[in-house]
């Protein structure tokens, strides 16, 4: 294993990259609009994959004829966040790591120099829900970015790495906390986007909704399958932020 003198970040969306819910998200969801707003409202038609769930839940809100003010967002979530936990705790619904996921942690947290981070459009309460329905402790990154820390009234995702990277500076210090150094791994072209953006590195995983050839579209550094091959991975990993 490569054990780099020089501190990397790597950031990982969760949703289809590192777990898979059933949907668990989007079925929560659906339940709260309908019991907020009344049955007949399509939240299908909503773009869930690879945005922040603050956008997700104020394009539900307008469907629903809502305003989407900060008050209206934050009572949704609220509801969401009750919602997802039960969700969950039904034994109905399938929560679990994607393939290689729990080597690849135990394999990069093990490298020395490299931090764990995770990059996500969930909020704080329900991504840690979902990581630990899925045997995944969140305390084992040491940078983490939620939906809701982004510093703009209107965020989207391409507003979240620095924040990642102002987490990681106090970790290695401001003059190693260099872009060039990160890496972001996502399932979503929002992933590649945010990376290409804030002048960091990615890798597309096709675990999502995303075939392989539409990722490679959007142009990421590296594109895989899945993270089942981790000595391939970390190989990305290194060539990709030696700077």
């Amino acid at each position: 294993m490569t054990t780099p003198h020089q501190p990397r970040l790597v950031l990982f969306d969760i949703d289809a990259t590192l777990i898979s819910t059933s949907r668990s998200g989007i079925r929560a969801m659906r339940v709260v609009t309908a019991r907020l707003f009344g049955q007949g409202i399509d939240i299908e038609a909503v773009e869930f994959a690879g945005k922040l769930d603050t956008l997700i839940i104020a394009d539900i809100l307008r469907l629903a004829g809502q305003s989407p003010t900060p008050h209206a967002i934050t009572t949704f979530a609220d509801h969401y966040r009750q919602e997802l936990q039960a969700t969950l705790a039904d034994p109905a619904t399938t929560a679990t790591a994607l393939p290689g996921v729990h080597t690849l942690i135990d394999a990069l947290a093990a490298t020395q120099g490299l931090t764990l981070g995770l990059l996500t459009g969930n909020f704080q309460h329900t991504g840690t829900i979902k990581l630990q329905a899925c045997g995944i402790d969140p305390d084992r990154f040491p940078v983490r970015v939620w939906a809701e820390h982004a510093p703009h009234v209107n965020p989207t995702r391409d507003h979240l790495p620095p924040v990642g990277l102002a987490q990681w500076a106090c970790i290695v210090g401001p003059d190693h906390a260099h872009p060039r150094r990160a890496v972001v791994i996502g399932d979503t072209p929002h992933d590649i986007r945010c990376a290409k953006v804030n002048a960091m590195a990615s890798i597309a995983v096709a675990t999502g909704g995303f075939e392989l050839d539409h990722l490679a579209g959007f142009a990421p550094d590296a594109c895989v399958e899945d993270l089942s091959d981790t000595h391939a991975i970390i190989q990305h990993i290194t060539r990709l932020t030696t700077a």
